[in-house]
């Protein structure tokens, strides 16, 4: 029997499910793997009932009975164990984020905004997953802007958002041809960001969102706070929730503790549908610059980047939120 990722990514996401809601059942399965065991643990009508939240009836009743097959084999379980262990992290960070700067409320529909990148598709599984049991339920609709360079493939994050049951849609642009070709302009980043952002939001509205999640992680935030003082002469990092009034749309960022790292890990462990920009800028601006310049900060003074990190959390910089304080 085949052991793909897509099997890996459906039945983690499913027994992620069975784990919140039936703790004990998950874990008698990883302490035998004997079919017996394995089959009174998740042949269960129950059992159905969650994989259904996330899955369709056909996939659910085709992973459970691949399931109790594969628990003969030591090898997937034992991936399959570790892809569920690398969940958890990533969903602790997102929760913790979301929990601090109170950045979901019950009935939000929320877009995600879905580049290709790794970044963005690890934000679009922990949100899928996230709004299964976190207390404030929500929506969520992912959305691509496509630049419009004509080498863009998104097949496979339509896959997978099918996958998660999320709703997907494509944005057609012709940004590209209106930067690149019409206007020819020498420092392109600054009007094409502002192009998508205006086309993501218009979309946003269109869908009935009001809220638009941005997959910025630790790095990102501590890379923007370096540039802005480096080449602005000021303290400042856009905030994890930001109200944008003229198009009454509050922006949220729920991966800003997770270190890009911890991306990168997640998404070699979940092996996701990465898409790489076709900008012929990407990789030539002054972020590239700060990340590299962050990077050899860190090498010769290891901790530098947590606790900039950390600064800009406790420092009250202006635009910011207040910060909720963690009951223990």
């Amino acid at each position: 029997m085949e052991m793909s990722w897509s099997n890996v990514r459906n039945y983690s996401g499913a027994l992620f499910l069975s784990k919140v809601e039936c703790k004990g059942k998950i874990s008698a399965l990883f302490t035998s793997y004997s079919l017996s065991r394995a089959r009174s643990c998740f042949c269960s009508s129950d059992s159905v009932l969650h994989f259904e939240k996330c899955f369709s009836f056909t996939t659910a009743t085709v992973a459970l009975r691949n399931l109790i097959c594969y628990t003969k084999n030591r090898k997937f379980m034992n991936k399959l164990r570790k892809t569920i262990m690398k969940l958890q992290q990533v969903l602790s960070y997102v929760r913790r984020a979301v929990d601090d700067y109170q950045m979901i409320q019950e009935g939000d529909k929320i877009a995600v905004g879905i580049s290709g990148g790794k970044d963005s598709l690890t934000m679009l599984y922990a949100l899928a997953h996230l709004r299964i049991f976190y207390p404030n339920k929500f929506e969520i609709h992912g959305i691509t802007v496509d630049l419009g360079f004509g080498n863009f493939d998104i097949s496979q994050v339509e896959k997978l958002c099918e996958e998660l049951k999320v709703p997907y849609t494509v944005v057609k642009t012709e940004i590209a041809d209106v930067v690149f070709e019409r206007r020819k302009e020498t420092n392109p980043c600054s009007l094409c960001a502002k192009m998508r952002k205006g086309a993501l939001n218009e979309k946003i509205k269109e869908l009935g969102c009001n809220k638009v999640a941005y997959a910025h992680h630790k790095d990102d935030l501590v890379e923007t706070f370096l540039m802005s003082m480096l080449f602005e002469g000021r303290l400042h990092c856009f905030s994890p929730m930001t109200y944008l009034d003229r198009m009454d749309l509050k922006v949220i960022r729920p991966l800003m503790y997770m270190d890009e790292a911890d991306v990168i890990g997640f998404k070699n462990k979940m092996n996701l549908p990465v898409e790489k920009s076709p900008c012929p800028m990407d990789g030539y601006t002054k972020r590239q610059y700060a990340k590299e310049t962050l990077k050899k900060l860190d090498e010769d003074h290891p901790g530098s980047k947590d606790h900039m990190f950390r600064a800009m959390i406790h420092g009250n910089l202006e635009g910011w939120p207040e910060r909720q304080e963690r009951k223990r």
